[in-house]
């Protein structure tokens, strides 16, 4: 629908006024003109389209051939920087081989030859580098690789000082060279050194890596580098068909180039030089790259002068042809006025919007096909009709008339009015309506016009939303613990259950102390810096919880934490954190700690009780020894007849009863007496021995013997010794009980004990202890139930000592098992064993009870 300006429109400036009046006087005086001298005059457009040809050709030119320029100046830039960075990025992969190289002279992992072997090797992959030399601390040659080029070039190269048939070269060379030296040892980094030549004939610059051995200066490696063999190999070929690149030192002066010195000097006098310099990285010292263009641009400006010729000649000819033109102005811009028309109807059909006009009154003027597709009314229902409408539902006619007096009055929110509207066959959905005036040719409001937008879906989707919404606030307050979120960023907390603001209020603080991490406004530095910069987001949001215990001083309370980082809402990275209580179980854990620490006790107590009569009889030996040797020296002294040699020899055998008796005593008080476990270095030998020592009692008892094999030379054990020692006189009494009750023939009353050393994939090195009985073994379905609590093949057993022991080994995390030994079909005996890890290390003010598994 066209439309003109209103008739409040300010009138046109004082400045347009004395145009527009030349124009319209112009016009006037055209039309009062016959149709003869029209055509006169018409015949001078020919003229004026010739004259305008010949300036757009001129200024056509003009403009192509800056374009053009401009153009080939940024090709020749892009190949600089191409050639640049290839040419850099092959310096530092170089400068990467050579500091592992230095690597593995410092740490003496290649020795001479093999530098020498390696130097070879780069210098057929890497052909830029014509020699590889290690210097010592004092400049020294110690190796020393060229390459066939560069002897080709100086047939005497000698020592570093330079090629002694060329004082010049060879003087620049060493200065070169010591310098770079200096630069490298008081840097510690790789240092390159400014362009030289050999003997006048090669031009190479060097780069120098430190060769660091415990922080001390220890020489360097020196790699010498050809700068015509950099621009040959790393120059593309199609760069060097397009462009010259050339290398220059400080003075602006060619040491290399891809074009001989008389072709470049030939395309220079051909025509202006493009040319674009870069620095030269990592070499530096002034030293940069150019690359060199000419400009050519007579195809393209060709090319562009046919297209304007070939337009302009158009141009004229419908210059000559515009005479008739007026002829068919009313039929075009009827035709014109069409095909907007049809235009417009086809968009408003396309629509999926449905589009309703109403005039002042609310009578409907039109609608399009979206709006009786959505209502299922034709549009001859529609139109014409006054409220209330036939779309209107009988139950909110109220509600819509005062929503339709509403837009009449223009008083519509712009956010638009939801509303429920009802299809011909009774069903009914969601709409949105937006309405804005509508304003004729002359400016005048003629009536409303109304946009309708099923909702219904857009609706259900929202509300599905926020009842999930619901779902998992009611789910996340409902929990009995706490979750938090709080920005990585500002430290300000952005979510909190329940349970969190139950336990800690709504302050942030607490999160960032559950976390382990200050508070932003803890900052001792006063910065507001972001403490996740540089952090990439992505590997955060897919990284695992974090979980460990927190203990939190002011509540007596311990909390499982686990952490991890997710992106909010907004975008911002957050930290999430759920805190469960876990104050019961840390409370449960110490009591059942401490049972097993008595059910330690206990245990040694029983076995001591057990042996009890053994260690009676043992103690009886050197007891009634003490006795006779007391009786005897008491009845010689009465007969008078003992000699003091004598006297000495019988109190000196008494003492060492008395002592034998005493070491008993002690070790049996030693094993029995409740302490706190701890770790400490420990012999394999020494606890073997302990245990025999009391264990033999037992064995001696029953009428067993023993073999033990302890390994030479077995590493230093971190274990606490006598809760080994329990494990190995539970397993050697277990083995003479299974033989003394089995009633085993002499010859297989034997036990064999022995400790070697092994190595597993699982725990590394060990050291394996095994105890080997001849006994009737165990029985099938009893091993996989030996190691549970208070389960005994024993008819007075008390089904805690495997128990015990395994928790035992595995707190010093090691392995225990049982298995059967076989002669055949037949079970020949019994083996026990346990590994202990050599690394095993702990702390004894932190060593804890083991579990009982």
């Amino acid at each position: 629908m066209s439309s003109r300006p209103p008739e409040s429109t300010p009138p046109a400036a004082p400045s347009t006024r004395p145009g527009l009046r030349l124009l319209r006087r112009l016009a006037a005086r055209w039309r009062r003109l016959s149709p003869s001298r029209q055509d006169r005059l018409a015949t001078l457009a020919p003229l004026l389209s010739v004259m305008l040809f010949l300036a757009a050709i001129i200024t056509a030119f003009w403009y192509l051939r800056n374009e053009e320029i401009e153009r080939e100046l940024e090709s020749v830039k892009r190949d600089a920087e191409l050639v640049q960075q290839q040419i850099r990025l092959r310096l530092i992969e170089n400068q990467e081989q050579l500091v592992r190289m230095a690597r593995e002279v410092v740490t003496r992992a290649v020795d001479r030859d093999e530098l020498l072997a390696q130097a070879e090797r780069i210098e057929r992959e890497r052909p830029e580098i014509v020699s590889l030399t290690w210097l010592g601390v004092h400049r020294q040659v110690i190796a020393r690789h060229v390459s066939p080029d560069l002897v080709a070039a100086m047939p005497r190269l000698g020592m570093p000082g330079g090629d002694p048939g060329d004082p010049v070269s060879a003087e620049l060379r060493q200065r070169v060279t010591l310098e770079t030296f200096r630069d490298s040892r008081e840097l510690r980094l790789p240092v390159y050194s400014p362009p030289f030549r050999h003997a006048n004939r090669l031009l190479v610059f060097q780069v120098q890596v430190p060769l660091i051995d415990h922080g001390n200066f220890a020489g360097t490696l020196v790699a010498e580098y050809s700068v015509e063999a950099l621009l040959r190999h790393f120059v593309p070929p199609e760069v060097s068909q397009r462009h010259v690149i050339s290398m220059l030192d400080g003075n602006d002066e060619v040491m290399a180039s891809t074009a001989g010195a008389a072709a470049l000097e030939r395309g220079r006098h051909k025509d202006t030089l493009l040319t674009w310099s870069v620095p030269f990285a990592p070499v530096h010292h002034g030293v940069t790259l150019r690359g060199e263009g000419f400009r050519t641009s007579a195809g393209l400006v060709g090319n562009t002068l046919f297209w304007m010729v070939l337009a302009l000649s158009a141009l004229t000819l419908w210059m000559l042809l515009g005479t008739w033109r007026h002829m068919r102005r009313r039929l075009q811009i009827q035709g014109a006025l069409v095909q907007e028309t049809n235009f417009r109807r086809a968009m408003e059909n396309s629509m999926l919007t449905g589009m309703r006009a109403m005039d002042l009154d609310g009578r409907i003027t039109y609608v399009n096909p979206a709006f009786c597709a959505m209502t299922g009314f034709s549009e001859a229902d529609l139109i014409g009709r006054m409220p209330p409408y036939p779309h209107w539902p009988p139950e909110r006619m109220e509600e819509n008339h005062r929503l339709l007096q509403q837009e009449l009055a223009g008083r519509s929110p712009a956010g638009g009015i939801e509303v429920k509207v009802q299809r011909r066959d009774g069903t009914r959905f969601d709409a949105r309506m937006y309405v804005s005036p509508l304003i004729d040719s002359r400016g005048q409001q003629t009536g409303w016009m109304t946009s309708m937008t099923n909702i219904t879906e857009a609706k259900r989707i929202r509300d599905q939303l926020t009842a999930s919404h619901e779902r998992f606030t009611t789910v996340l307050e409902g929990l009995d613990a706490a979750v938090s979120v709080m920005s990585a960023q500002t430290g300000e907390l952005l979510f909190a259950n329940r349970t969190y603001r139950l336990w800690f209020g709504g302050e942030a603080r607490w999160h960032a102390q559950l976390a382990g991490r200050p508070a932003s406004g803890d900052d001792e530095q006063g910065d507001a810096v972001d403490a996740m910069a540089g952090v990439p987001t992505a590997e955060l949001d897919e990284a695992g919880a974090d979980a460990r215990e927190v203990h939190v001083e002011a509540m007596q309370k311990w909390f499982d934490v686990r952490a991890r980082y997710l992106q909010w809402t907004d975008g911002r990275l957050a930290q999430m954190l759920i805190a469960t209580d876990v104050t019961a179980r840390r409370q449960m854990e110490e009591e059942t700690a401490r049972q097993i620490e008595r059910a330690q006790e206990t245990s040694r107590l029983v076995t001591m009780g057990e042996m009890a009569s053994s260690v009676a009889h043992e103690l009886n030996q050197p007891l009634a020894a003490i006795t006779n040797y007391c009786n005897g020296m008491l009845s010689r002294l009465r007969a008078g007849n003992l000699r003091e040699e004598d006297l000495a020899m019988a109190l000196e055998k008494t003492s060492k009863q008395a002592q034998r008796a005493g070491q008993i005593i002690h070790r049996i008080r030693q094993f029995v007496k409740r302490s706190e476990p701890q770790r400490q270095p420990a012999r394999a030998a020494e606890i073997v021995e302990d245990a025999l020592e009391l264990a033999t009692i037992e064995l001696k008892r029953r009428n067993v013997a023993i073999q033990s094999y302890v390994a030479q030379r077995l590493p230093v054990l971190q274990v606490d010794p006598i809760l080994i020692e329990q494990v190995l006189l539970n397993l050697l009494k277990n083995a003479a009980e299974a033989i003394d009750n089995a009633q085993m023939p002499p010859k297989r009353r034997t036990i064999e004990l022995r400790v070697v050393p092994r190595h597993t994939a699982e725990l590394g090195g060990v050291i394996e202890f095994s105890v080997t009985d001849a006994g009737p073994g165990i029985r099938e379905e009893v091993i996989g139930r030996l190691y549970e609590a208070f389960f005994s093949t024993k008819s007075d057993g008390m089904g805690i000592g495997l128990s015990l022991c395994r928790s035992i080994i595995e707190s010093h995390q090691g392995r225990m098992k049982a298995e059967n030994l076989y002669n055949g079909d037949s079970i020949c005996g019994c083996r026990f064993s346990f590994m202990l890890p050599v690394a095993t290390t702990g702390d004894n003010s932190t060593a804890k009870t083991p579990e009982v598994h």
